[in-house]
This record gives C-alpha cells, structure tokens and sequence, in this order.
C-alpha cells in the first residue's frame, strides 16, 4: 500500500517555469506547494530581462533627445539620476512580485519561503522541514560564474548591476555574449565609457556570423570599445579605481567597474540532487528526457536548471507541458527548434531558425538574401546607424530556414516572422505577402537578389 504523501506535486523555485508548472497543476486539481529562497520571479523578473529591459529603455532617451533636433525640437540639456533610475526600477520588480505571488495565492498554491532540499525521490526539505511529494519539480534556474582569476571578486555580474547605488562612469564588460553586449550598450547609453573584452574572435558566438560583424561594427560606432581575443589575468585596487590586466602585455585598463558576463551555470549546488540519485552532466545540470523527467521518475526539471535553451518562454513552455504530461494526462514535449530569439543591444537584435553557417551544414547549399539601409528615421536624424535584414532559404523546398535582423524595432518584427519560420513558409509565400510601407518589416518580403552560398 502506497504512503499517502503531502502534496502531489514540490515545486521548487519560483521563477517562470515553476510558477507556470504549478498553476497548471493546481488547476487540474493537484495538491502544489512552491519552495523559494528568495523572491517570486526567478531570474526573469527579480534580476533579468524584465528589469534589463527598464534600463535599455532608459539608456536608449540619450539618443532619442539627440535624434529629436532633427525634427525641429529643442531639447534643453538633459539630465540623468541613476538613483531615480533603479527606484523606479525597484518599485516596478516589487509590483511584479506581489503579482507572482497573488497568481499562486489564487491558484490554491502553498507557497513556502526558505531554502530547499531533496532528500530523496519523494521527500523536499524547507528550512528543516520535511513535506513529501509524488512528484518534485527542480526549477531552481542558473547563476552568473565569474573565471578563476585573481582578484575576480572585486568584479560584479549582472546580478549586482541592478542594485549597484551609484552609475559607473568607466565600465569594462568581460565576456561576449548577449548578457554583454546589452549591458554594454545601457551603459554606454547612460554615459559611461566601456570597454568590452571578450577571448573569442567576435562577439555573440552562435549567432549568424553577419549578423555579428554589424553589430559589433554599430557598437564601436557609439563609441564602445571592443577588444577581442583578450583574456582577463588580473584585476587589483588601483588608488580609487580598478587596474585590469590582460594576456595582451600591452593592454590594461582602468575603471571603476569590471561587470563579468561570462556565463551561467545550473544552480543545483546544495540540492541534494545527485545524492539522490538524480543525474546530473559536467555543468551540474539535471539531465532530463523529452517530457523533463530525470533519472528519478517522480523527480522532473524545467528551465536553465537544465542548461538547454535559457530562455523565459523556453522555461514557461516547458514547465506548462509537464504539469500536463503529469496531472492532465496529456503527455506533452517541447520542441526546441525554430526558437525566436532576441539582443536587446542597440541595435536590438531578431533572430529566428538557422544561422547561415548552421544551415549550410544541415544542406550543403543555401540562397541568401540580404539588405543593409539607413532606418526612416535617421534620415532627418543624421545618424549613422544602419538596419541589417537577412533571409536564408534552403533551395530544394524553397522554405525559410533562417531569418536575421539588426535594427530598430527587431525583437519585435521577428516574433510575427517567426509564426512564417515555425510555419515551413516558403520564400515565394514570403513574396507573396503585400508588403506595410514605409516600414523597415517590409525588406522581408520584397528581397529579390539571391546569392548562393555553400559546398
């Protein structure tokens, strides 16, 4: 006979994907409780994209008084409070919280607050408590990693750059990714002088490789500086600044602030998991199957937890489809090809399906289509910014396979594109479509010149 157990479903975290996975559950009847050391929004909302997006907005007025002279405004000399700034930021993450927590308040949810631990398959320990569970969910996110070097510590990540008192006026970004050069570029924005220092030879590895050239070349445009192939060796006190030195003996480079973006792990430190019996890879992270169940069957991960995709929709979706696969009796997968994806440098980035290199290794051969212009607006402007649109097109079936954009407004354009990619829409159906004019959009579906690029 089976031990009636506490609840049918531990939840453990509260950022998206354990949020989603519990309301679901718990609207199918099941018996939730959700553990969170913390604060209700994970990564996402309490020290990610919702709040990095504020400072985007933020960084982006610079240019936007600087642009609107040539509209015939006169904007008197602006002024910025970083104080103001991350009060107002503040207030909109508590607001988000208070809303993450009604969501499971109304949802029937037990929501804990503590640090938790499995103690095997169906037992979760909170604060020295212990509640069983039919199943358990880890959902527990990723944590930044800073390189083993000395003086590493004096560096921050993106964690603290939400809560820091005072804008750097001299800021050096350590690593190449989209963490980066968004950070890079809101600093920038702001008024700092950065520097970025990255070890590979271009930034945003893994993304197409045009698309990387131009934005690195409209970063440095606004005056960010790129260093590539650099490593960080060091990082002492220098009077009241940072000294930072580098494996280019003729680089070094003072600031006032080194923020490390340089990679996020699991967090499973400390869980429990692998003494459990769960299965977990070089990078601690729990190793699922399609339907997120570990090597433990009543023991299930969603999320960056997993190091798949790390991305909030990803964990959201994923979350959704295992509360279905277990309380609604609707086994569930999530498919992680053709995911829209989006840089909220400046330029912003769009991505959705291949890049032209990974398409090339999946066909051999693929047609390119491709536009560089200066946006409308920068007409009147005088800026220098240029927008970047590319198509990829497999040639057998004709279906877009890949579709990139560097430019105003790009996260936004590419997740309707996006529908067209997951779709299989062809490119004549792209041709097909009446172009919006005047809009930068409507580059998608007039591109006419092909070039053939593979083996």
């Amino acid at each position: 006979m089976t031990t009636p157990k506490d609840f049918d479903f531990f939840v453990i975290g509260a950022g998206s994907g354990g949020v989603r996975a519990s309301r679901v559950a718990a609207s199918s009847g099941a018996k939730v409780a959700v553990a969170e050391s913390y604060r209700a929004g994970g990564t996402c909302v309490i020290r990610g994209c919702v709040p990095k997006k504020l400072l985007v907005y933020a960084a982006h007025f610079h240019e936007d008084f600087e642009d609107a002279a040539g509209y015939g405004w006169s904007v008197p000399q602006a002024e910025f409070s970083w104080p103001r700034l991350i009060e107002a930021k503040n207030r909109e993450i508590a607001r988000l919280e208070g809303i993450y927590e009604n969501l499971l308040a109304k949802a029937g949810v037990n929501f804990m607050r503590g640090r938790a631990r499995v103690v095997d398959a169906h037992t979760v320990e909170v604060e020295g408590k212990r509640h069983t569970a039919r199943h358990i969910l880890v959902a527990t996110g990723g944590w930044p990693v800073k390189p083993d070097i000395p003086g590493a510590e004096l560096g921050i990540s993106s964690n603290e750059a939400f809560e820091l008192t005072e804008m750097p006026r001299r800021v050096l970004m350590v690593g190449g990714g989209y963490i980066a050069v968004e950070f890079a570029g809101i600093f920038r924005g702001l008024g700092a002088e950065v520097t970025l220092s990255y070890r590979g030879s271009e930034i945003l590895r893994g993304f197409d490789d045009d698309v990387r050239a131009h934005l690195r070349g409209q970063i440095e445009a606004k005056g960010i500086r790129v260093l590539l192939r650099n490593e960080l060796t060091s990082i002492e006190r220098h009077g009241g600044a940072l000294r930072v030195r580098t494996s280019d003996v003729d680089i070094s480079v003072d600031c006032d602030c080194v923020m490390f973006a340089t990679g996020r792990m699991p967090n499973t430190a400390g869980l429990g998991l692998a003494e459990a019996g769960v299965a977990l890879d070089e990078n601690g992270a729990v190793i699922v199957d399609q339907y997120g169940q570990s090597s433990v069957p009543s023991i299930h991960a969603v999320g960056d937890v997993t190091h798949r995709v790390q991305l909030t929709p990803v964990a959201i979706r994923e979350g959704q489809a295992l509360a279905n696969t277990l309380f609604n009796n609707r086994p569930t997968s999530v498919s992680h090809a053709n995911i829209p994806s989006a840089v909220f440098s400046q330029p912003p980035i769009g991505t959705v399906g291949d890049s032209e290199e990974a398409a090339i290794q999946k066909y051999g051969r693929v047609e390119v289509y491709q536009a560089k212009f200066r946006p409308m607006k920068h007409t009147l402007s005088g800026r220098s910014e240029q927008t970047y649109m590319k198509l990829i097109v497999e040639p057998k079936s004709q279906k877009v396979v890949g579709v990139h954009m560097v430019g105003p407004d790009a996260p936004e354009i590419i997740q309707g594109i996006g529908i067209a990619v997951v779709a299989g829409l062809t490119k004549q159906q792209f041709d097909d479509t009446m172009a919006i004019h005047p809009t930068a959009a409507e580059e998608f579906v007039t591109m006419r010149e092909k070039v053939l690029r593979g083996f």
